[in-house]
């Protein structure tokens, strides 16, 4: 993403900021996966977000108003030794060419300086709970002032979380956002119907999640979660990701992968035949899911809340459970007693951005949000019905969730994943391709 749209980002938190705070925020940590073998580094969301640094051992500090200059950026020094080893590291003059900081100082400089960066300020924006160590850091700094304050020193007297700002900007994709999540879900979307054209019965799910992660990373992406490929009864496990079953004639496998690109992400879920032909039982439980996931995608328009895309999924949904007597009863009691969890055990959608579960609050005030443009969100109605369940043996271990991504726009929305098949006849088609 072009630094300028990082730069106004920052404006806009330093303006809600205002005079007199100043904000802290680390990068994420390097994890270590196991002994020496350390996981491939991915920056924390609100990190990126704020500055498309990429390194780790860096901390954020914007005060606003400072005349020396509001955005600092703390880094790993130049190392050419360590370099050899590990790979190239901007350093702090590239931290100001490249990524626009004001100021840029080494990491080891950072107890140094902090403490007097803090010194004229009211308020500290940072969020605490995170990071044990970092917090133990903000705290060391503050007492650093604390003991000098008999000579005037200005102690910060306030904290205020930095999620209570960041995170709600978050919510509200740009231009520039919305055209990366397009990409993610252009990629996604590519991935998934590489997996229905290569599917067959005697391949193993992990090599459908290997298809689908070539197809991500031949496009410069990589995924935003590990990929969930559950075939037969394996469907009926909301996040299983063991992906080491055969891949049986007769069966569905259900999809759940996205890709990552340039920081922003893609969800969808599809539910297909293994031989390419959906059963009559299969068509009909995916039928009704698709159906369902067209009425919620219908409520997805500026002014209505939060809740009603999961409302119209649910109506859907129990009126077609009653219908093939896998529940018994009065649709809107079945509704009121929320008798279709056995069923249906998850919400509908969730934000979708930097984040597969993205920031953002869901309820203001104890009520459902309004939806406004430049939201994103997930709309993925499911049914899942294991082995043992009421009604006739032929529905056991079917288990469908189809999930697509969607942007509030001005007039509705906007389907980021329109272009992968979600009805049984278009999918079955483009298999047989």
């Amino acid at each position: 993403m072009n630094q300028k749209v990082h730069t106004r980002h920052r404006k806009q938190l330093m303006r809600m900021i205002g005079d007199g705070g100043i904000a802290i925020l680390p990068a994420a940590p390097v994890r270590t996966r196991n002994r020496d073998v350390e996981y491939p580094y991915r920056q924390d969301s609100d990190f990126y977000y704020l500055s498309g640094f990429p390194e780790p051992e860096a901390v954020i500090v914007l005060v606003p108003g400072r005349k020396n200059g509001e955005y600092i950026l703390f880094c790993r020094d130049k190392d050419p030794e360590q370099e050899v080893w590990h790979g190239r590291r901007y350093g702090p003059d590239a931290a100001m060419e490249i990524f626009a900081a004001d100021d840029a100082f080494p990491i080891s400089d950072i107890d140094d300086i902090l403490p007097g960066l803090m010194e004229h300020c009211e308020r500290v924006y940072y969020t605490m709970g995170l990071d044990p160590q970092f917090d133990k850091n903000v705290m060391d700094w503050v007492n650093t002032l604390r003991k000098t304050a008999r000579a005037g020193t200005h102690v910060p007297y306030e904290f205020v979380s930095l999620d209570y700002l960041l995170h709600d900007m978050r919510l509200f994709k740009h231009r520039d956002e919305i055209r990366l999540m397009k990409k993610a879900a252009k990629i996604s979307v590519q991935a998934h119907k590489r997996a229905m054209q290569i599917c067959k019965p005697g391949m193993y799910e992990y090599q459908l999640d290997a298809e689908i992660l070539h197809e991500f990373q031949r496009h410069g992406a990589t995924w935003a979660y590990p990929s969930i490929v559950g075939s037969g009864a394996n469907a009926c496990i909301l996040h299983y990701t063991d992906n080491n079953d055969v891949l049986k004639d007769g069966d569905l496998v259900l999809i759940d992968a996205g890709a990552e690109f340039e920081g922003y992400d893609a969800d969808i879920t599809r539910a297909f035949p293994v031989n390419g032909v959906y059963s009559d039982a299969q068509r009909e439980i995916t039928e009704l899911v698709v159906e369902a996931n067209v009425e919620a995608i219908k409520q997805v328009k500026p002014g209505n809340h939060w809740n009603d895309p999961h409302n119209a999924a649910v109506k859907v949904l129990t009126k077609g459970l009653v219908d093939l007597g896998l529940l018994k009863g009065k649709v809107p009691k079945l509704i009121k007693d929320q008798a279709y969890r056995k069923y249906y055990m998850h919400r509908t959608g969730h934000w979708l951005g930097m984040d597969v579960h993205d920031v953002g609050d869901y309820k203001l005030d104890d009520q459902w949000r309004l939806l406004e443009p430049g939201m994103v969100l997930t709309i993925e109605p499911g049914l899942y019905i294991p082995h043992g369940s009421r009604g006739a043996k032929r529905w056991w271990d079917i288990g469908v969730r189809i999930e697509d991504d969607v942007v509030v726009t001005k007039e509705g929305c906007d389907v980021l994943t329109e272009d992968l098949p979600k009805w049984p006849k278009d999918i079955e088609a483009l298999m047989a391709k």
